[in-house]
């Protein structure tokens, strides 16, 4: 599978101790937050595996879909619960244009009200 190098560059060891070396609290900190936040606790690895494959979708992060499908597949994932996953994520991030359209609806409604009060007016 072929990567546009132009717009994301492969994330190498080389890259990663650059970022390291120009921010190593944060990039400390930021491993430690990781670490936290995937350990198994009410939720197991797989679900989080899986919650995070959803939300690389919707984020369209490629590094992180590159990175945390394998992660799910090692913490037990199907491919299909995996395909499953980034099918809810593709519908949640749909809905939000669909749910949106009620703003839309409301302002065609006050929009016509206008026009009809402007056109009584006349």
């Amino acid at each position: 599978m072929s990567q546009n190098n132009d717009m994301y560059p492969a994330a190498t060891a080389e890259n990663l101790k650059k970022k390291t070396e120009l921010a190593p609290k944060q990039m400390e900190a930021w491993r430690n937050f990781s670490r936290t936040v995937f350990k198994e606790g009410v939720l197991d690895e797989k679900t989080k595996q899986l919650i995070a494959v959803a939300v690389a979708h919707v984020t369209q992060c490629p590094y992180c879909i590159k990175s945390h499908v394998p992660q799910a597949m090692r913490s037990g994932a199907t491919k299909e619960e995996i395909m499953e996953a980034i099918w809810v994520a593709a519908e949640m991030r749909s809905g939000g244009a669909y749910a949106h359209a009620t703003i839309a609806v409301e302002a065609m409604t006050e929009e016509e009200e206008r026009e009809r009060k402007r056109s009584s007016n006349a």
